[in-house]
């Protein structure tokens, strides 16, 4: 990538500097970016490894003068965490950026709780450390321009995305929720109940099968904080569960029709050869 010019390097600021926080921030510090940090945990030393400031105090990193705030907390604790935010300590308008997985929820926190001059930009981009770990190219990233007055700000942090060669998806939260309901989280909601099974690889996998060990260790690996946050708070989950609940039991009925006609079939060829 080309080196960036002094308009477009932004200073970033992370909220919640986890796995995915990490993983982002890495992609950021190579394209040129200042970054800071601050979490729950002290990671002040992998931070400095990396060449990020790390601030303990949330009341010294809002007055660092963050071009944009980048909001990786869990989807549980994201309101706890921004209310207990002192955000009278921010000294100019600043973009909040999120990236949880589901978007309504982030979207409502923020524009709650955020000072009216703040903007706010909810995204999601839908890969991760495991599926993004050999680039970006051609992976998904969704993005729903909330409340955004500084279009510069708010284009150069975009361009990060962009030009790493992400697919940009500009959608509302509302509509993501939807889609999110019946791909992310259906996908892991099956994957739990694999886990739940207890299915292990045998000595006779079918290449689907193979499919399916995959997907019970792929959602296993993500915690279960995350899969309860797809599920309370996306409205449109509730209604999937329903769904592939009722779906399950068709396909049940089914197969019991079809046994029965088959004892039916089976019970009347007895009789006939009993005369």
């Amino acid at each position: 990538m080309s080196a960036l010019s002094d308009s477009t390097i932004l200073k970033i600021g992370i909220v919640g500097f986890g796995p995915f926080g990490q993983f982002l921030g890495k992609t950021m510090i190579k394209q040129g970016h200042i970054l800071r940090a601050t979490s729950r945990s002290d990671y002040s030393e992998l931070c400095a490894n990396l060449g990020i400031s790390f601030f303990r105090e949330v009341g010294a990193f809002l007055e660092a003068e963050n071009d944009v705030i980048l909001i990786c907390t869990s989807i549980l604790s994201l309101q706890e965490v921004l209310k207990s935010m002192p955000l009278h300590h921010l000294k100019r308008p600043t973009l909040f950026a999120d990236v949880l997985s589901v978007k309504e929820h982030p979207r409502n926190v923020l524009l709650r709780v955020l000072p009216q001059e703040s903007d706010v930009l909810c995204t999601h981009p839908m890969f991760g450390p495991e599926s993004g770990k050999d680039g970006w190219k051609g992976l998904n990233f969704m993005y729903e321009k909330v409340r955004i007055r500084n279009e510069a700000i708010c284009s150069s942090f975009l361009q990060i995305f962009e030009s790493e060669g992400c697919r940009m998806l500009k959608m509302s939260c509302e509509e993501h929720d939807k889609l999110a309901a019946r791909s992310q989280f259906l996908t892991h909601t099956i994957g739990r109940i694999l886990s739940e099974m207890e299915i292990q690889s045998t000595s006779i996998n079918t290449k689907r099968f193979e499919t399916l060990v995959q997907l019970k260790e792929g959602t296993t690996n993500d915690s279960f904080d995350l899969f309860s946050g797809l599920f309370v708070h996306n409205r449109f989950a509730q209604q999937e569960l329903q769904n592939l609940e009722l779906a399950l039991q068709k396909v049940k009925q089914k197969l019991i029709e079809m046994m029965n006609e088959e004892k039916d079939l089976n019970d009347s060829k007895n009789v006939e050869y009993s005369h």
